[in-house]
C-alpha cells in the first residue's frame, strides 16, 4: 500500500479560486507548446516534451545539487538546469534526437565563430552546382518542390564539406539549425505529433536559404541571452539506455524530472523521419527499427511486432512481479480483441514489454538516486483497444518494488476527449507521478 507524498510546492491555488488562465497553464505543463516562445528551447520543436518554465519552477523550489533526465528528448531539463546553473545529466537513446539535444546544449559556442561558420557554409552552398540526385527518397520528393530540394541539398553538401574543420559543438549547433529549416521549407503539413502528412498542403512556406537566415538570427539572439546569464553548460548529455543508466554514478542524483514514453503506441522513431531521411540516416519507413526503434523503450506495436515478442516470455520477467496479477488479464483481454481486428496490432505484448522496461528504469534509478531524492514523471494513461491501463498506479508499484518509499499522482489535464473517432469511453488523463525516498 502506497502512502501519498504531501506536496505543497506547486499549483497551490485552491481549485475553486483557480482562474481560467492558471488552469490552462497547469494543463499545458505536460506539453512542449509554451517552449516555442523560450530562448534555446524554441530552436527545434520536439512534441514529446513538457514545459521548461515548469521545470525551472521545480528546480527553484527543490534546490537540487544534481538533476537527471533519463529520457532527455531535445534537452528541456538540461537547458533549464543550465539557465539556473545547476549540474545535470541527460540520457537519450534515440540517436537522432540525441544529436538535436547536443545542438541545443551548444548554446555556449562563441557567437562570432557560429556566424562565421554559417556564412562560410551559405557562401559555399550558393555557388555549388547542384542537380537533383538520382534515387531521391520518396518522402523527400513528396515533401519538397524540385527547387527547394536543390537548395536543401546544396546546404547539406556545404555543411558536410566544412563540418570537419569545426569544433564538435559548432558541428552540432549548425546541424540543428539545418534540421530546423526542413519543415518550414516544405509545402506539406505536419500532424500534431510531428508525423509528416504528404497529402496536406500548407498555406505558407519559406525558401531554404531564407529559412536558414531566420533560424540563425533567432539562435544568435537566444545565445546572447543565455550567455548573459551563464557562460558555460553544466549539463552532461549521454547517448545510452535509461534501463541501465550505466554512466551515472551511484547515489549521485537528488532530483529526477522526466517524461518517459507513454504506453500509447506513439512511434518516436517516426517523429523525426523527415529529418533522418534528409541526412541519409534512413531511406524508408522500414529502416526505422534498426536505426532507431530497437534502442528505445518498447511503447509502440511496431516495435514489439518486429521483435516477435511472446506474452508468456514477458510475463515471466521477475521485474514485473508487483503488477503481474493485474497486468496479465489486461494483456490477455487485448490479445483476445486483437483477434477480431483487421489491423492486428500487438497491443498486448506492447503493454507487457512497456512495463517490463519501465521496471528496469526504476531499478536503475534506485541505484543512482540518493536516499532522499525526489522523482517526477510526467505521464499519461492509455486504453489500447479500449482496454484501460492504469499507468501511474503500475509505475508507482514498480517504483516502490525497486526500493523507493512512496508515490503520489498529481492530475494535470484530461486527454483524448475531443477525438470524434475515439474507440473507447474511458476518460484518460495526464499528470505528474511523484516518487520519493
Amino acid at each position: 500500500m502506497t502512502k501519498p507524498i504531501q506536496l505543497q510546492l506547486f499549483d497551490s491555488i485552491p481549485e475553486s479560486h483557480e482562474t481560467t488562465q492558471s488552469r490552462i497553464i497547469k494543463e499545458r505543463t505536460g506539453t512542449f507548446t509554451d517552449n516555442m516562445k523560450l530562448p534555446v528551447h524554441r530552436w527545434f520543436r520536439y512534441s514529446a516534451g513538457f514545459s521548461a518554465a515548469w521545470v525551472e519552477k521545480v528546480i527553484t523550489e527543490l534546490e537540487p545539487q544534481t538533476i537527471l533526465d533519463p529520457f532527455a528528448g531535445s534537452g528541456t531539463v538540461c537547458i533549464a538546469a543550465d539557465k539556473l546553473r545547476i549540474n545535470s545529466y541527460g540520457i537519450e537513446a534515440h540517436p537522432f534526437v540525441y544529436k538535436l539535444a547536443k545542438g541545443k546544449l551548444a548554446w555556449m559556442v562563441h557567437i562570432p565563430d557560429f556566424l562565421a561558420a554559417v556564412t562560410e557554409i551559405k557562401s559555399l552552398a550558393v555557388n555549388l552546382q547542384q542537380n537533383l540526385p538520382e534515387n531521391i527518397p520518396v518522402l523527400l520528393s513528396k515533401c519538397y518542390t524540385d527547387r527547394a530540394l536543390v537548395d536543401i541539398f546544396k546546404i547539406r553538401k556545404a555543411y558536410l564539406e566544412i563540418a570537419p574543420s569545426l569544433s564538435e559543438e559548432l558541428q552540432y549547433l549548425i546541424f540543428l539549425a539545418i534540421c530546423a529549416i526542413l519543415r518550414p521549407s516544405s509545402h506539406v503539413g505536419t500532424a500534431q505529433w510531428q508525423y509528416i502528412l504528404p497529402n496536406k498542403r500548407k498555406a505558407k512556406t519559406c525558401e531554404p536559404f531564407d529559412a536558414l537566415e531566420k533560424q540563425v538570427a533567432m539562435m544568435q539572439e537566444d545565445m546572447y541571452q543565455m550567455q548573459f546569464i551563464t557562460r558555460s553548460t553544466q549539463a552532461t548529455l549521454i547517448k545510452e539506455d535509461a534501463r541501465n543508466l550505466k554512466s551515472i554514478p551511484d547515489r549521485s542524483i537528488d532530483l529526477v524530472i522526466t517524461s518517459p514514453p507513454y504506453a500509447n503506441n506513439y512511434d518516436y522513431a517516426d517523429a523525426t523521419r523527415l529529418e533522418m531521411t534528409f541526412w541519409g540516416e534512413v531511406n524508408s519507413w522500414s529502416d526505422l527499427h534498426e536505426t532507431v526503434r530497437k534502442f528505445l523503450i518498447r511503447s509502440s506495436s511496431q516495435h514489439v511486432s518486429k521483435e516477435r515478442l511472446s506474452l508468456d516470455t514477458l510475463m515471466n520477467e521477475s521485474i514485473i512481479d508487483p503488477i503481474r496479477d493485474e497486468l496479465l488479464p489486461i494483456c490477455q483481454e487485448m490479445e483476445m480483441i486483437r483477434g477480431t481486428k483487421s489491423g492486428n496490432k500487438a497491443y498486448h505484448t506492447m503493454t507487457a514489454a512497456y512495463f517490463t522496461d519501465m521496471g528496469f528504469v526504476f531499478k536503475a534509478l534506485r541505484r543512482v538516486a540518493t536516499s532522499d531524492a525526489k522523482i517526477c514523471f510526467v505521464i499519461g494513461d492509455s486504453a489500447p483497444y479500449g482496454v484501460y491501463v492504469p499507468v501511474e498506479q503500475w509505475l508507482g508499484k514498480l517504483a516502490v518494488s525497486a526500493g523507493f518509499n512512496s508515490w503520489y499522482f498529481e492530475h494535470i489535464r484530461e486527454r483524448n476527449i475531443k477525438w470524434k473517432n475515439r474507440k473507447h469511453s474511458v476518460p484518460l488523463h495526464e499528470g505528474r507521478l511523484w516518487i520519493e525516498g
